[in-house]
């Protein structure tokens, strides 16, 4: 063996073997249990030839986590944090201690997968239906959702929601005021333009009952800090049949009265300043309430109250749970993923500080921009606001130039609103110091005196006195009784002990890539000089950020064999819209408006077909063959019928059924020569980096899931990145931004999320993770992702039926079980083995997607053997159970698949009456002696949920332990 140098000893990364559950030795022995000499055998009889590449990805060796975060540090050091004033949507705040280190930087927390199997995330949905509790009780509406992706996507969706709900009035257009945030403006204009809406934007005051109009958006306060009692405006929009959505900043509601009180029908916003970082954009839980009367079309996730198989108190997502995956191109939004991660952290805040703490902090940051308005007024620089609440709009005219360069000397942030205005918000984060350093960025003279002015200043002075708002608001228990660390500390413990996230098992769920989330990668995420941005900051203080993006452009490029690359979408969701987007202006530029037909095969995602009636298309179904390929006959057939009308292909690969279908340059040829452009899913591109790339073999565009192959986590159900890359032709149609153009395109593109680079925060963890892999880590990354799930079928397929195989055999990354064969002999279903495996301590697949019937297994290559085995132990322990109930052994009635999960309170019983043992219910394998998951709810009665609609926090003593 040759003798390493001291460079090679010393840069040597083992971060890939970390990564890597397997170890290289027992991935050469599952290859061989797989009947192959070795892992590249394997994958040369698995991926197409055709599809492979030819030459390495063009990226560094990987490096050692040591180098990483240095170079992390070196790259922050390039970001300038000013005290930041400027507002639109985004404010300073401090994250309290204990949410940070116990929340945010707990795996327990941000490893968790969307809580679709309810009971093991009973945690989570707590502190969720906590969040929907806070926002109802703030907004003044009857129900709130679960969180929305940010504030300007929120009110495009909110603009879709009263366009379906106004029966009244079926006019088309809808009205947004001047004063709304400028990046909300542009994402409804970008929304409202493919779905043929007509947008007027004005003053409200002058158009609303005069024009014609389904909706109207107010902001609340405006934009440049005015705060006024709109219920006249609401009310005259009501008589004219328009219905209204105010956008509302949720730390002034505190202090004035709710939108609901004042009419509205829908309120939007963000809850960032209740206690998360600003990160240049994101991510941040943006907000959704409305009326009663409009809750089966709410956007997004709801959490509902239930009750489990014993008639106890349950949580679970109600109604709207993944509605695009069910209703499809009929779906009212394509929301798939929102922003729970955060969401949980503004309800833990908002319980931190509690009603009477959170008043505090409202009041303590009008009383300053009361006393800073007041000394401004002193110095001759009246604000343009009678009335407000933080924010404060002052006309400088000539003075703007030396204002701006005397606030950058003393390291503040000032909104430059247009050549004579500038604007100040301030926030819990502003002392009576900031004030008097304001006043001298602005005046350069004597400066008012601060204990003066506050001696003087009524807590509420600049509040119109019919807006003032009683505390009612935030009385439940759970706002109340965690205000001590000690008691914080020990609740969200006791939630997170509730659920099954990363830290505890393995999550094998098919499409949704859950796999090790290093923590490495996850440190940067909370520094100060990535977390306290604002998206706005002035460009020559991002040369960190712009430096990251640009890497982080040139290693997915790499990976993807595309050409150019937007960070704007913040979910894959809105990855997909984006680019659809980009298809249809780049045929549009080209004259061809009517192409508008999306081919889809019946087998893709549920969000792809709601993407693309959001994006304004029809949606074709092409059929899928017997091995769930696409048909290409029927892919001929429809694509030769739409020749002058087709706008692209949506196609995900491998297969959604999680093969390598061998006809994909194929496909991408026909769809090319009628004219169309082809769209690669990116969900599973764990199977394809390092071996194959979409951009190389045919694709245009395609949506990178970050929080899949690429390692931010999931959050328990957001928040996720969505980038997408395209060929160099769809290049010029990439999003842009109002405020903070994006480089290299039209400032006038379109517009699809709230901040030019989504929640651009959690970049880093990416940009770590392809770092520390390297190509040659990343290439065997997906060799090993494929070899797990090549594993787990061959364990598997003498006792369930694997529904879908290549070529030779093999399955992709991935792997589908077929229920329905043993349903029908033995009555047991898919939801029952799902269910079973919790009491094993595992979450279970992806149940019934894409296939009725069936659980799509998707082991990552971050999963060890030893944990491979025991999953595979489950499922055929299992399967024994299921041949004793089909052999009369065991009762089909009372068994342990149809009464799973078990709790310890089922075990620990006095009496047990089941015909079964306890010891069979709680430890069907002897492993569990020695680590046992106990769910803390049986078995959720879904229909109970769906027809018994609360989404509120129900009383504490139903479900506290204590009474």
């Amino acid at each position: 063996m040759t003798r390493p140098s001291l460079f090679e000893l010393e840069n040597h990364s083992d971060f890939i073997q970390r990564h890597i559950g397997p170890t290289v030795k027992q991935q050469e022995e599952m290859a061989r249990i797989l009947g192959y000499d070795n892992l590249d055998a394997l994958i040369d009889d698995t991926v197409p030839a055709a599809i492979r590449r030819h030459t390495p990805m063009d990226l560094p060796p990987a490096q050692t986590e040591q180098a990483v975060i240095a170079r992390l540090r070196a790259l922050a050091s390039q970001n300038v944090v000013n005290k930041s004033y400027i507002g639109t949507g985004y404010s300073n705040t401090f994250v309290p201690a204990v949410i940070q280190r116990n929340v945010l930087e707990n795996p327990g927390w941000y490893t968790a997968y969307t809580p679709y199997q309810p009971e093991i995330s009973q945690g989570r949905l707590e502190a969720l239906l906590s969040f929907q509790q806070m926002i109802i009780d703030l907004t003044g509406m009857d129900m709130a959702n679960a969180s929305m992706l940010d504030e300007s996507t929120a009110a495009a969706e909110a603009m879709t929601l009263l366009h379906r709900m106004n029966k009244k009035n079926r006019s088309n257009v809808f009205i947004v005021a001047d004063d709304c945030h400028p990046q909300t403006i542009s994402v409804v204009k970008t929304r409202a333009e493919v779905l043929g809406i007509e947008i007027v934007v004005g003053c409200p005051e002058k158009l609303v009952g005069d024009t014609e109009a389904f909706g109207v958006l107010l902001q609340y306060p405006g934009t440049y800090g005015h705060l006024e009692d709109i219920s006249p405006l609401i009310e005259r929009a009501h008589a004219a049949q328009t219905l209204v959505t105010v956008a509302a900043d949720i730390m002034s509601l505190l202090l004035v009265k709710s939108p609901g009180e004042l009419g509205a029908d829908v309120v939007v916003g963000n809850t960032q300043r209740f206690g998360v970082p600003m990160g240049f954009g994101g991510p941040h839980a943006a907000f959704f309430a409305t009326r009663d009367a409009y809750k089966r079309s709410i956007p997004g996730r709801i959490i509902g109250v239930s009750i489990d198989r014993r008639g106890n108190q349950a949580l679970r997502m109600a109604m709207q749970t993944r509605e695009q995956h069910i209703r499809r191109e009929k779906a009212t939004s394509n929301i798939c993923t929102a922003q729970a991660l955060l969401a949980i952290m503004a309800a833990f805040y908002a319980m931190y500080h509690g009603p009477e703490g959170l008043r505090r902090i409202a009041v303590r940051i009008h009383r300053l921009a009361s006393i800073f308005a007041t000394g401004m007024k002193e110095i001759g620089l009246p604000a343009q606001q009678a009335t407000y609440f933080d924010t404060l709009t002052f006309e400088v005219g000539e003075q703007q130039s030396s204002i701006i360069e005397r606030a950058l000397a003393q390291g503040i942030n000032l909104r430059i609103i247009d050549t004579d205005r500038l604007g100040v918000t301030l926030d819990e984060t502003t002392t009576a110091a900031d004030v008097e350093t304001l006043w001298q960025v602005f005046n350069d003279g004597n400066l008012p005196d601060v204990s003066a002015l506050d001696a003087a200043i009524d807590d509420t002075s600049s509040i119109p006195a019919g807006l003032l708002r009683d505390m009612d608001y935030l009385q439940h228990p759970l706002f109340n009784d965690y205000h001590s660390e000690t008691e914080m500390l020990r609740y969200m413990r006791y939630l997170e002990d509730k659920d099954i996230a990363l830290n505890r098992a393995m999550i094998p769920l098919g499409s949704c890539t859950m796999k090790l989330n290093a923590t490495t990668e996850m440190l940067p995420v909370t520094w100060p000089e990535f977390a306290g941005l604002h998206p706005f900051a002035p460009v020559d203080q991002t040369k960190g950020y712009q430096a990251l993006l640009a890497e982080l452009d040139h290693m997915l490029l790499e990976a993807t064999g595309y050409d150019a690359i937007s960070m704007q979408p913040n979910a894959g969701s809105q990855g997909e819209y984006a680019g659809l987007l980009a298809i249809m202006r780049y045929h549009q530029s080209r004259g061809d408006h009517q192409r508008k037909i999306c081919l889809i095969p019946s087998s893709a995602h549920g969000t792809n077909p709601a993407s693309a009636a959001l994006a304004g298309m029809k949606v074709v179904i092409v059929d899928c063959d017997n091995q769930g390929n696409v048909d290409m006959d029927d892919l001929r057939l429809k694509a030769e019928r739409h020749t002058e009308d087709l706008a692209c292909i949506m196609v995900t690969y491998p297969s959604t059924h999680g093969v390598f279908e061998e006809s994909i340059i194929e496909l991408c040829a026909v769809v090319h020569e009628h004219g169309g452009q082809v769209y690669v899913d990116g969900a599973n591109l764990n199977a394809l980096v390092g071996i194959a790339a979409p951009g190389k073999f045919g694709a245009d565009v395609s949506h990178l899931n970050l929080h899949k192959t690429f390692c931010i986590p999931h959050g328990g159900g957001g928040p996720g990145m969505g980038p997408i890359g395209v060929g160099a032709h769809l290049q010029p149609f990439l999003p842009s931004h109002p405020v903070s153009p994006v480089p290299g395109v039209d400032a006038d593109n379109d517009v699809v999320s709230a901040a030019p680079y989504g929640s651009a925060s959690i970049l880093p963890i990416s940009w770590a993770y392809i770092a520390l892999m390297g190509g040659d880590g990343l290439e065997q990354a997906s060799k090993v992702a494929i070899l797990s799930a090549n594993y787990i079928a061959h364990r598997l397929k003498s006792h369930y039926p694997i529904l879908y195989t290549g070529n030779s055999g093999n399955v992709a990354h991935e792997c589908i079980i077929d229920i329905r064969p043993i349903k029908e002999a033995s009555g047991v279903s898919e939801e029952d083995i799902a269910k079973r495996l919790i009491d094993f301590g595992f979450h279970a697949p992806t149940m019934s997607f894409p296939v009725a019937g069936t659980l799509m297994i998707e082991p990552t290559e971050s999963e060890s053997l030893y944990e491979l085995d025991r999953f595979c132990d489950a499922l055929i322990a299992i399967r024994q159970e299921i041949d004793a109930v089909q052999a009369g052994k065991i009762d089909a009635q009372d068994n342990p698949l149809a009464n799973a999960p078990h709790t310890l309170e089922d075990v620990a019983a006095t009496a047990w009456e089941h015909s079964y043992s306890r010891e069979l219910a709680a430890y069907p394998v002897a492993s569990l002696r020695r680590y046992k998951y106990w769910p803390p709810v049986n078995r959720v009665d879904n229909v109970f949920g769906d027809r018994n609609l609360f989404c509120a926090c129900p009383a504490i003593d139903s479900y506290r332990e204590d009474g």
